[in-house]
């Protein structure tokens, strides 16, 4: 599993990253739009709900790819393809943004021995769940829910991704569930912009 997202490294990540990534976008704007968004991520973006991601402190890269790909139907949830329907490349580039000026501060927990981090996950996303590339995610402190959540969809294919399908494809319940239990361990919080 390891050798397939290290191989995935050299440009998958690149050339997925969205249009909206020319724009510049202005956090002030960004700030304003979350006002929609503040329900489930919250207007820093920490989550407010268990299946609902913290958005807070993601790389502006991975923000964009993933309000473009809900927008343009290549990725699809109820929500999040409403939302972004009515988002254009300026609203996403603000919004990106807005969420990733906050700051993302991550730490094991008393007793987590990094040595012990998830082998197959660490390359892309850091032994803290502070994700090394600009459009992985960050997984520190997500719920247990959200990650074994997004996992699965990985492997049963309802969510695709050329490195993490295949990654997830190899993967027991009992493997998904000691990812989602290493990450949801980690401290995680976001320095807000004020």
């Amino acid at each position: 599993m390891l050798k397939a997202c290290i191989l995935g490294l050299g440009g998958v990540f690149l050339g997925q990253i969205s249009l909206a990534e020319d724009i510049p976008g202005d956090p002030e704007a960004g700030r304003k739009l979350a006002g929609q968004c503040r329900t489930c991520h919250g207007i820093e973006g920490m989550a407010k709900m268990p299946i609902v991601p913290h958005i807070g402190g993601e790389n502006p890269a991975y923000i964009e790819h993933q309000l473009t790909a809900f927008r343009d139907g290549r990725r699809v949830h109820e929500m999040m393809s409403v939302v972004a329907a009515n988002l254009d490349d300026q609203a996403i580039a603000d919004l990106a943004a807005w969420y990733s000026s906050q700051t993302p501060v991550a730490s094991l927990s008393p007793g987590q021995d990094p040595e012990q981090a998830p082998e197959a996950c660490t390359a892309c996303h850091g032994v803290d769940g502070i994700a090394l590339m600009d459009d992985a995610p960050n997984l520190a402190g997500e719920s247990v829910m959200y990650i074994d959540t997004q996992l699965k969809a990985f492997r049963t294919g309802k969510r695709q991704h050329d490195i993490m399908s295949e990654i997830a494809s190899e993967m027991s319940n009992d493997e998904i569930r000691a990812v989602a239990d290493w990450y949801s361990s980690v401290k995680f919080e976001v320095e807000a912009v004020n």
